[in-house]
């Protein structure tokens, strides 16, 4: 199997080993259910260290990793959910809010899910222009200030339980931008979140709410495209222990941004992602970071 590359699908862990992995294994968990962009640590850490770049497979099977912590930190929510859905279906009693609202979230997933498919190629591909570190930095920067505007000039007051399908489609839209690297998934959505005036801690839990089916659906399909791409058992073995490391950071990660959200702001992070952007682009330009 050609390392690197395999079948044109970019598997560029497999060359780390196990170590490497489950050191980036922790970056990935932790950077991606933050709003600072998992895709930038990505590029920035390996840079600094020397190491090879593991790859946007790499970054789209983490995405279970962060499946499984979101379920489990949010497992009641997910529980009332599931459950007030298939009994408001029993009991024909479709004004149900869990009902209305996992109706809401399953909507919301078309936009990404569209625009996945039509871009699986353009993102995953051994090169992709789109894993550049200019498209990377200034995605921050973007992000970082769209985040700041959210801080600065909305009210941050509404409950969640006061969300409506208009919510819900306006940060399933804003999910779509997650497909570029740099945005963030988590970046994206709860600053859509934000925009709706939601309670600070109440737009990161509707954000990672929604995001669940995408979650679930990019990292399925990862695993599923290395399988055709005939990933040997070293490469799984690799990727499941990065798998693993980054389930239990990503939890971590959730703990951390709520405590920060409910206790300060989002200005840290607008911060952060600000000095990430500059970083990546200064790196870039300087010829630091290749």
């Amino acid at each position: 199997m050609a390392t690197g590359c395999t079948n044109g699908l970019d598997t560029g862990f497999v060359d780390l080993g196990y170590m490497k992995v489950a050191a980036l294994g922790v970056v990935q968990g932790i950077t991606e259910l933050l709003p600072i962009s998992s895709t930038a640590h990505m590029r920035i850490v390996p840079a600094l260290l020397g190491w090879k770049d593991p790859g946007s497979a790499f970054s789209a099977a983490m995405q279970l990793a962060a499946l499984a912590a979101v379920v489990s930190y949010f497992w009641n929510d997910i529980r009332n959910i599931v459950f007030g859905s298939i009994h408001a279906v029993r009991t024909r009693n479709f004004n149900d809010w869990n009902f209305r609202f996992a109706v809401w979230i399953a909507l919301a997933t078309v936009p990404i899910g569209l625009a996945g498919l039509l871009l699986s190629h353009t993102l995953n591909t051994c090169g992709s222009p789109l894993r550049t570190l200019p498209v990377i930095g200034v995605s921050c920067i973007v992000m970082a200030a769209l985040l700041a505007i959210a801080e600065f000039y909305c009210n941050h007051t509404r409950a969640l339980d006061h969300v409506s399908l208009k919510d819900a489609m306006i940060v399933g839209f804003a999910q779509v931008g997650a497909l570029i690297p740099g945005v963030s998934r988590s970046g994206s959505t709860l600053t859509a979140a934000l925009f709706l005036d939601l309670k600070r801690e109440e737009a990161a839990r509707f954000s990672f709410l929604l995001g669940l089916p995408a979650i679930a659906l990019a990292g399925l399909k990862e695993l599923w495209e290395l399988h055709k791409a005939h990933l040997d058992a070293h490469g799984w073995s690799v990727l499941s222990l990065g798998l693993f490391v980054a389930s239990i950071s990503a939890f971590a990660a959730i703990w951390g941004l709520l405590r920060i959200l409910e206790r300060f702001s989002a200005w840290p992070f607008v911060i952060y992602r600000a000095f990430i952007g500059v970083v990546l682009l200064v790196g870039f330009y300087a010829g630091v970071l290749a």
